[in-house]
This record gives C-alpha cells, sequence and structure tokens, in this order.
C-alpha cells in the first residue's frame, strides 16, 4: 500500500499545527483535503501542495455545522473518491473561569472542538466503513490504511483556570478516542489523538516577547524550548502509518515533558 493512494482530510488545516500536518502527509505522498473557515490562507496552501496536480484540495468548513460536515465529505469524495486518514484538529480558544465565562463563547467553543471533532469524525468514520466493506478488505491490511488523528491537548489533563471552555473540550476529546477506538476496532479502524504542549503557533505569539510569561511556560517544560508545528505534525504522520499499526486508542503527549514533571505555578 503506497502513501499516495491514500487520502487524507485535515480540519483547521491551513494554519498552526493543522498547516504542518497538511505539509508533512503530503510530503508522505498523501492526497490532501485542507477544511478551514480561513479560505484565503487555504487555497494558498493547497496551491502549494499541488492543486493543480490533484494532489491536494481546499474546501471551506464550519466543523460546528452539520450541513458544511456534509459538504467537505461530498467535495472529498467528488475529488479522490476516498478517505483514508483524518486529522481532526480544528479547534478554538475562549478566555473565561467559571465566574466569568459567557454562555455564548461556552457554546461556541463547545461547538467547534467538542461537536465539530464528533461531527466531522462520524462522518469519516461511516465513509471508512462502508470502504472497507466494499473492498472486502482484510483487517490487518484495513488496520495498516485507516487512521484518525484527534487533536487533543496536555490540558485534557492539566487546566488551566482561566480556559475552562478548552480544557473541557480536551478532555473530553480523549475520552472520545477511547471510545471511538473500541467501536471501530473490530472493522481495522485506529483512533489516537495528540496531545501538544506549547507549541510555537499564533496562539503562542503573544507570549513569545512576554518575559515572565515565557519564564513561567520554562518553568514547566523540562527540555526548555517551544515546540514546533512541525514535531507535532511528524507524530501525526507516524500514527497515519502502517508502521502504527497496533496503536489504537492512545493519546501521544508531545509536551517536552510537561506532564512527566507534573509541576504546576502558582495562579496570580
Amino acid at each position: 500500500m503506497a502513501s499516495s493512494d491514500r487520502v487524507a482530510i485535515i480540519t483547521g488545516g491551513a494554519n498552526g499545527i493543522g498547516k504542518a500536518c497538511s505539509r508533512r502527509l503530503s510530503e508522505d505522498g498523501f492526497k490532501v483535503v485542507i477544511a478551514d473557515v480561513d479560505k484565503e490562507s487555504g487555497l494558498e496552501l493547497a496551491d502549494e501542495l499541488g492543486a493543480a496536480k490533484e494532489r491536494a484540495l481546499f474546501v471551506t468548513c464550519d466543523v460546528s455545522d452539520r450541513l458544511s460536515v456534509s459538504n467537505l465529505l461530498a467535495e472529498t469524495r467528488s475529488a479522490f473518491e476516498r478517505i483514508d486518514v483524518l486529522v481532526n484538529n480544528a479547534g478554538i480558544v475562549a478566555k473565561g473561569d467559571i465566574l466569568d465565562l459567557s454562555e455564548a463563547d461556552f457554546d461556541r467553543v463547545m461547538g467547534v472542538n467538542l461537536k465539530g471533532f464528533f461531527l466531522v469524525a462520524r462522518e469519516v468514520s461511516r465513509q471508512m466503513v462502508d470502504q472497507i466493506k466494499e473492498a472486502g478488505e482484510r483487517h490487518d491490511d484495513a488496520r495498516r490504511r485507516y487512521s484518525i488523528i484527534n487533536m487533543s491537548s496536555v490540558n485534557a489533563v492539566m487546566a488551566i483556570p482561566d480556559q475552562l471552555a478548552y480544557c473541557a473540550t480536551k478532555g473530553a476529546i480523549d475520552q472520545m478516542t477511547k471510545s471511538m477506538a473500541l467501536a471501530l476496532a473490530p472493522h481495522g479502524v485506529r483512533v489516537n489523538a495528540i496531545g501538544p504542549g506549547s507549541i510555537n503557533t499564533d496562539v503562542l505569539k503573544a507570549v513569545n516577547d512576554d518575559k515572565a510569561a515565557m519564564d513561567k511556560i520554562m518553568s514547566r517544560t523540562p527540555l526548555q524550548r517551544i515546540g514546533d508545528p512541525d514535531e507535532i505534525a511528524a507524530v501525526a504522520s507516524f500514527l497515519a502509518s502502517r508502521d502504527a499499526s497496533y496503536i489504537t486508542g492512545s493519546t501521544i503527549y508531545a509536551d517536552g515533558g510537561r506532564m512527566a514533571l507534573n509541576y504546576t505555578v502558582p495562579i496570580d
């Protein structure tokens, strides 16, 4: 089975970790579908990754909207006829603790980070199972081909007081990953998650020029540096590969040792 025969959807694939995953899977030989609300960045990346050669496709998608997700699947099938890998990555944050987080912000984060993961994973899972049945694929062959990767976070386990909604969604994603893995194992579809620590994305850029904030991050990061999106994409590449064919229901925490340290800084 060559990677060039496989198709991957990356939600939130136009920027940050999603962009790195889109590039890495493209380099691995996948045809990639970049799903995002950022049309300009998505189209630019698709062009870079070979849209003209039918190796990449951008689809505008709001993962919290069922019809938008249905359109994503339809566009993917129309262009590439199949789906082999999903990187369920689209996510947002909204600052607020239990005292001041608004209902609207709570619903917005839940809609993208949790409901969105569910909607996309459900449709992709159904497509994968149908493909396996139609092709009569052996279980061992299927588990080498089909992989769903949910983007979690160290905040699935370690909470931040003013990121209540985000932390809640990431904790739920870890459990959803396990439940999905159990349900899809009989079909040969593997489901895992990645839990990044502090990664150099737009969300973290505001900290780069704040020495006190950076010192706080370094104090809880044994490897003493911020991670790179490409390092998370490398984990996704592994989980999508046949080398990970005996791994399902797991979360790999790529966090510079933060969870092993189990150290929390005082709340300001």
